[in-house]
């Protein structure tokens, strides 16, 4: 276990990290507006259940192995920068589509549920994101007691990390369903979903243009 400064240390840092706004969350705010609150409940899932996967990694030395072996990193790179991009193409594509006359005012741009694709464009996005595992490698290590069993505590770490992402990222798809139950018009729907694919595909061009 982390002493005690240690984990209350780890507890703000990765609470600022987590509320900071960044490709989580408008992931989320992308999937919930697309669908539904459970849309957004379970891409929250996939994008916390990377975590776990990160941890390890960072435990065992994978991490630092990834970051200094050039080739490696540069795939990573650009399979995390050719998803975000391809994220960002299908919100355009979304925000492009006009709904038929019969249609329900205000749900034009509502489409079915599909939890499985929700959770792996979750997954796929902590997975493909080089910055996490370089903040898992960077970070989480100043938190670990070296002499107790890392893997225990990093995976113990990333559970705490889990749960506050998880919390925050639900409140925000709560507050993004609710406000859809407003009489807001179509085309500003179409206007969110444009501009939720025009930052992914920038995330994802500068993601691509990083040195490694």
């Amino acid at each position: 276990m982390p002493s005690g400064e240690l984990f209350w240390a780890f507890l703000v840092a990765i609470t600022l990290l987590t509320i900071t706004p960044g490709v989580d969350t408008l992931l989320v705010i992308r999937n919930t507006g697309r669908t539904d609150l459970k849309a957004g409940m379970v891409t929250s899932l996939g994008i916390c259940s990377g975590l776990f996967l990160h941890a390890a990694l960072s435990a065992v030395g994978i991490s630092l192995i990834l970051v200094q072996t050039a080739w490696a990193f540069t795939l990573l790179k650009w399979a995390g920068a050719c998803y975000l991009i391809w994220l960002g193409i299908a919100s355009l594509r979304q925000a492009s589509r006009r709904g038929r006359p019969h249609e329900p005012r205000g749900d034009k741009t509502r489409e079915a549920p599909d939890r499985w694709r929700d959770f792996r464009e979750g997954l796929l996005s902590n997975l493909f994101n080089p910055k996490a595992a370089l903040f898992y490698m960077a970070l989480l290590p100043q938190f670990v007691d070296p002499e107790g069993p890392v893997l225990f505590q990093s995976l113990l770490l990333a559970g705490v990390h889990f749960v506050l992402a998880m919390l925050w990222q639900c409140a925000v798809a709560v507050a993004v369903s609710r406000s859809r139950r407003w009489a807001i018009p179509p085309w500003v729907g179409r206007m969110m979903h444009g501009i939720t694919g025009g930052i992914f595909v920038g995330i994802g061009a500068k993601v691509a243009m990083t040195q490694a």
